[in-house]
């Protein structure tokens, strides 16, 4: 359906907009954010006396350098849904194969914000470096939020879509019409009955009909007295002679 197509591109574009914000936010609020990957790496929060101590990072230039790889991957899974749902809206009245075939950018951005948010937030800080373990620096639980957001999502967009029943508002629908076969004339079996004259048609045949019997008897009156004139005029002269 059109609208399925629509939600999908408006999802995905919402994707784009929240990873470009995570984005932007740690670029203009650097030193708050950078902040928290220096305690995560440093492990001071977490249970004291636990054996992955040895796993701290103590080197500055490792922090700033976890923290652009995190805003880069931010960035990259921005720009790769925002490039996927442009993608999806320049196809999205085109048919299926083809639309369906338009969606590996929104599937690399889902790859790679599912890298930063698990990979990075979920593995590496909440395992390897047990973010788990800290009430004060645990990310864990926003970034469970953004992965399976993402997830949900992904799995709604791949799912295939068919061709489109009906046209675009506004637009005309540029399926052909269905060609239907020309009606044949029903033919007139023998046996079927003539039409019953009409009421105008009767009245004439019998006007027709009443001056033929007229004539008819005119016709006989003339013939009966011609052979009377004929009788008497036969009489009269056997009388004279």
């Amino acid at each position: 359906m059109y609208i399925t197509r629509i939600a999908k591109i408006v999802m995905v574009t919402c994707l784009a907009v929240f990873c470009l914000l995570v984005a932007f936010n740690n670029l203009t609020d650097y030193d708050t954010n950078h902040l928290f990957v220096k305690r995560v790496l440093s492990m001071d929060t977490t249970f004291p006396g636990n054996k992955l101590m040895y796993r701290a990072v103590e080197h500055p230039g490792l922090w700033q350098a976890c923290y652009w790889t995190i805003i880069a991957g931010q960035l990259v899974a921005g720009v790769l849904f925002l490039a996927g749902a442009i993608r999806l809206w320049q196809v999205h009245a085109a048919p299926r194969e083809v639309f369906n075939g338009a969606k590996g950018l929104t599937v690399a951005g889902a790859l790679a914000a599912f890298l930063v948010w698990f990979l990075g937030f979920m593995v590496i800080a909440g395992e390897w470096f047990a973010m788990w373990q800290s009430q004060t620096w645990n990310g864990q639980d926003a970034a469970f939020r953004f992965y399976m957001t993402v997830l949900a999502v992904l799995i709604f967009v791949v799912l295939p879509d068919s061709d489109l029943e009906d046209a675009a508002p506004g637009k005309p629908s540029t399926k052909p019409a269905p060609k239907t076969a020309a009606k044949a004339p029903p033919k007139r079996s023998r046996g079927t009955a003539k039409k019953a004259p009409t009421k105008a048609a009767t009245t004439k045949k019998q006007t027709l009909a009443k001056k033929n019997v007229a004539a008819k008897k005119r016709s006989r009156a003339q013939t009966s007295t011609a052979g009377s004139t004929r009788a008497a005029a036969t009489d009269k002269t056997e009388e004279e002679s």
